[in-house]
């Protein structure tokens, strides 16, 4: 947590500087926030390295070192919260802003006076913005439509965020002597891509031990309620987290209960009544008699559904068809991540240090799949470094542990063709095509684009599918049928990207196609060592819709797989 938290600042600071004109440093920062990110906890290397350890830190050096050693100490950097009372402080707000950057940000400043998303959107809508040069009608809509996006977005945290802070706060309940049972419920249980709070249930024989000391944690901002049953707080991310206490005869009925989802809870309960049962959170009840309640199992045994996993709990048709389910993968299914990238485009790692990083995660197999030539801002290679970079993986190999796959990550161009030559790409092991750029193509140039790509004899992955970053970028407009259709034909695997903003395929899409016969790919899309470990957050979008390992290309063995890759 502590790591997002300088991160989150860095970046802060690398777009203040970059409104202010400063050319080399914003960067920088920016550069370090990302090593910063995928570290290890900084609070962990200070306390075994001291400042040494964290000069180790991919770009950290020493003049950052000693702002996050300063931040440690006093959970402030006081030169960045200068360099922040130096803007209105609604000027970061429009940077988030899906067509801003911190350019324009300040030329909206300057010359339009204006200073928060509210003073913007009252601009755009009476037609200030569109005047300005270099800004236009087309502009001025995308950027209303961006408010309205982040507005949306800034309700719900990404998967990603909440998962670790919610884990560590479970850690921290498990350490209070008279706590007995503990688990995550809510969306979260559900492995949803966003979530809107984080509800823990607790069983205890002392229900104030556990409240006064779950207000107390270090992560606690403001305690909004506080009671015997029920503590609520707002946490220093801003997101709010709620106990609950339970007896050990109903934490079952109230792990059932508030998992949800609602409209999963409705069929249930009707399901209960029509078998003349009555289900709330504190049990199953026949009359007055509680018959279930100490489990989930005992509680879905009981009215004669099959017990499934709370990714599928959706009222997508899981209680009616619980005993025909799938065996959905589980979480340490994949025997191979299949998208990364290492220093020789956009990476932190080098090839020697993913390949080491996967083998302790117990991958059979993986693949280093490196920026093509037109990702410039990614340092994408060209074909004279893709040479060499093939050598590279080729001699990595011979000391590794671990079979390592040539790929690369292909651009797929505005006109379907990729930048590579087939020539160039019958070279690699395995051929990524993603969409990286002109993203508001219409759906049919979108589509055409994509079904042309997908044509090409040497691809074998369709990477993010439709382009989203959550909370940030909507997806393209594609049909995304037609796409699964093609893929299918030409047995190719689609992309779930397990990275946090990503999350692409979305769980629907994945159930649409698995019910049409695609072919999967769960990987990490990780530019860092410790990225690899995005992994749980894909294989949970799979289970939410419905893939079963015989659907994941890499959940095959090595034998399988390199059988599939000939195809």
């Amino acid at each position: 947590m502590i790591n997002s938290q300088i991160a989150k600042l860095l970046f802060e600071l690398a777009d203040i500087l970059e409104m202010q004109g400063v050319d080399w440093k914003p960067n920088a920062y920016r550069r370090a926030a990302r090593g910063i990110e995928s570290a290890e906890p900084v609070e962990k290397i200070y306390a075994e390295k001291g400042n040494k350890g964290l000069k180790e830190i991919d770009g950290v050096g020493e003049g950052i070192s000693k702002h996050i050693e300063e931040f440690l100490k006093k959970g402030k950097v006081s030169e960045f919260e200068k360099i922040r009372t130096s803007i209105p402080p609604g000027l970061l707000q429009m940077i988030q802003i899906p067509g801003l950057g911190p350019k324009k940000v300040m030329r909206l400043y300057k010359e339009q006076k204006i200073a928060t998303v509210e003073e913007l959107e009252s601009a755009i809508k009476s037609g200030k913005v569109e005047a300005l040069d270099g800004f236009g009608k087309k502009s001025a809509e995308d950027i209303l439509h961006g408010i309205e996006f982040v507005k949306r977005g800034t309700e719900r945290r990404l998967l990603g965020e909440a998962l670790p802070i919610a884990r560590e706060l479970c850690e921290l309940v498990k350490g209070v002597p008279s706590v007995k049972k503990v688990e995550v419920a809510g969306s979260l249980r559900r492995r949803k891509e966003t979530i809107g709070d984080i509800d823990i249930l607790v069983t205890s024989n002392d229900s104030k031990k556990v409240m006064d000391a779950f207000i107390k944690f270090p992560q606690v901002q403001t305690v909004l309620a506080k009671g015997l049953t029920k503590t609520s707080v707002l946490l220093e991310n801003g997101m709010q987290a709620d106990v609950r206490v339970l007896k050990e005869k109903e934490f079952g009925a109230g792990l059932q209960y508030f998992t949800g989802s609602k409209d999963h809870n409705i069929e249930l309960r009707k399901l209960a009544i029509s078998k003349g049962y009555k289900l709330s959170e504190y049990g199953l009840f026949k009359g007055e008699k509680l018959v279930a309640g100490k489990t989930e199992e005992e509680i879905y045994d009981e009215l004669g559904v099959k017990w499934m996993p709370p990714e599928m709990r959706e009222a997508q048709g899981e209680i009616a068809n619980s005993y025909n389910l799938p065996q959905v993968i589980g979480y340490g299914g994949i025997k191979g991540d299949l998208h990364m990238h290492t220093t020789w485009s956009d990476g932190q790692g080098t090839i020697e240090e993913m390949a080491r990083a996967a083998q302790k995660l117990g991958y059979e197999y993986i693949a280093i799949t490196d920026h093509s030539k037109s990702e410039h801002i990614a340092n994408g290679m060209d074909e004279k470094r893709l040479t060499e970079y093939i050598k590279a993986i080729r001699k990595a190999q011979e000391s590794a542990k671990i079979k390592i796959f040539a790929g690369a990550e292909v651009s797929i161009m505005k006109d379907g063709s990729l930048d590579y030559t087939d020539k160039d790409l019958k070279k690699l092991d395995i051929v990524i095509a993603s969409v990286h750029s002109r993203f508001k193509q219409s759906k049919e140039e979108m589509t055409k684009r994509v079904l042309t790509a997908l044509d090409n004899p040497y691809v074998h992955i369709l990477g993010h599918p439709t382009g989203r970053l959550l909370n940030v970028r909507e997806p393209f407009e594609i049909d995304i049928d037609a796409v699964f259709t093609k893929a299918k034909k030409n047995n190719i695997a689609l992309e779930i990207n397990s990275n946090p903003p990503r999350l692409d395929l979305k769980d629907s899409h994945v159930r649409q196609a698995v019910e049409k016969g695609c072919l999967l790919m769960i990987d990490t899309d990780a530019h860092a060592p410790k990225q690899l470990e995005y992994m749980e957050l894909g294989i949970a979008q799979a289970r939410r819709g419905w893939a079963a390992p015989k659907n994941i290309v890499n959940s095959w063995s090595l034998k399988e797989f390199e059988k599939w890759l000939k195809r």
